[in-house]
């Protein structure tokens, strides 16, 4: 490590400007894992909720209101399936050893206008400290490695992000499955990460519990997750995407597991309040869902996931943690179909879990032992690339004027009487 900190609490030169009378946002598209979207600066957002809301539609391309089905994005930086649609609005605070990111993300949808803020993205996190790099808020020198603090907000997760150049200059870099080439490495570790939307890490009481006729078990680790045995299905987990959502009756049953489940585990809304039947049918992010198999490839488990309205191409990080941590808790459905997988001591140990998905193999380190008969998880850890897509500024071209009016109140009488 340096002997100075790396990280400083300085204000990164992002602005908010206006060209050829239109309001234009400063953005950094970026991919984070298999995951891509959009970083903002939060202090240059609307302290307001609904035009913080406005501006985010805008910026990737979702209807402002109501539901259109088929809605391409053309008109923003989305595109399409939920892993493409995400918005992380990042600050930084001071700490004692210099400061830490705060992250907050929206997770937005292609053909609707709501978007959900309660949960992470194991996967954009990882793009959260090549961005602190790029804007100057974290020192990355040559020969060197550096650590940075990473705060979520939606669901009070401390990531410690671990990136490094080489002698050269160069960033150290990774390759993961899913993603062609090599890109700038980050090692995230998920600190505390059990009971991260409902403080518990079996959110139900139980290890198992039959949902809709299927033996299930419900798992709180960096993200609540419902995981069934996919021969509970007539499946494998080693199907195609492709094959599975084309099989309506299984899509169908499977999402009749994850709504009766995600009622069962009383998920909430960002405001502490129970979600609905409703708003756990038309949720976006949690809780997510995967079939679990015998692994083929040299893994400990295979696994198809689900976000859970669609199939994941490959397993995103904050699940894989998850499922990785329920293949070390005794008679879950995970840790009866997982293979190779060495029993928990009394001491905390790393524990490598390889989990086959349709990309290839996501390797998560889960940090485990056994105290009194019960599993208990200090942090699991996993290695993403990272890459700038592009920064500039994404002209609003259909700001309301109160959202100008918010983002330029300089300019707020001439905006808001000019055709945009």
């Amino acid at each position: 490590m340096p002997t100075d900190n790396p990280c400083r609490l300085v204000e990164p030169q992002l602005t908010v400007q206006r060209h050829s009378g239109v309001i234009e946002f400063p953005v950094h598209h970026m991919r984070g894992g298999t995951s891509t979207g959009v970083v903002l600066w939060e202090p240059l957002l609307p302290q307001d909720e609904t035009l913080r809301a406005e501006l985010l539609r805008h910026i990737m391309g979702v209807p402002q209101s109501g539901s259109h089905p088929g809605n391409r994005q053309l008109t923003g930086l989305g595109r399409g399936p939920a892993t493409s649609n995400k918005v992380f609005l990042v600050r930084a605070e001071a700490t004692a050893n210099g400061c830490r990111l705060i992250s907050t993300l929206a997770q937005l949808a292609s053909d609707h206008g709501q978007i959900d803020w309660s949960v992470n993205c194991g996967n954009m996190s990882s793009a959260l400290p090549l961005w602190a790099v790029d804007v100057g808020l974290l020192a990355l020198p040559d020969g060197q490695h550096c650590e940075i603090e990473i705060h979520n907000s939606n669901t009070g997760v401390l990531t410690l992000a671990r990136m490094k150049r080489d002698e050269n200059g160069q960033f150290v870099s990774a390759e993961i499955p899913g993603v062609r080439g090599a890109f700038p490495s980050v090692d995230l570790f998920l600190q505390s990460p059990v009971g991260s939307k409902t403080g518990a890490l079996l959110p139900t009481g139980a290890v198992l519990d039959v949902v809709a006729g299927h033996e299930v078990s419900c798992v709180d680790v960096a993200v609540p997750m419902v995981i069934v045995a996919a021969s509970s299905f007539g499946k494998t987990a080693h199907e195609s995407i492709a094959e599975l959502e084309a099989d309506q009756p299984f899509m169908s049953a499977l999402r009749e597991v994850w709504i009766e489940a995600g009622l069962k585990m009383r998920l909430r809304r960002r405001d502490g309040e129970l979600m609905s039947r409703a708003e756990v049918e038309r949720s976006e992010t949690i809780p997510k869902v995967c079939i679990v198999g015998a692994p083929r490839n040299g893994g400990h488990i295979a696994v198809r996931y689900f976000t859970p309205q669609t199939a994941h191409a490959s397993m995103a990080v904050s699940g894989g943690c998850c499922l990785a941590s329920a293949c070390l808790i005794p008679g879950t459905t995970a840790q009866r179909i997982a293979t190779g997988l060495p029993p928990l001591g009394g001491e905390f140990a790393d524990v490598e879990v390889s989990i086959e998905n349709p990309a290839g193999r996501l390797d998560a380190t889960v940090v485990a032992a056994l105290h009194g008969g019960q599993v208990a998880i200090g942090s699991a850890a996993y290695r993403r690339s990272a890459q700038v897509l592009m920064r500039g500024h994404v002209p609003l071209y259909g700001a309301s004027a109160a959202l100008r009016a918010a983002l330029m109140p300089q300019t707020a009488v001439i905006n808001t009487t000019e055709a945009q």
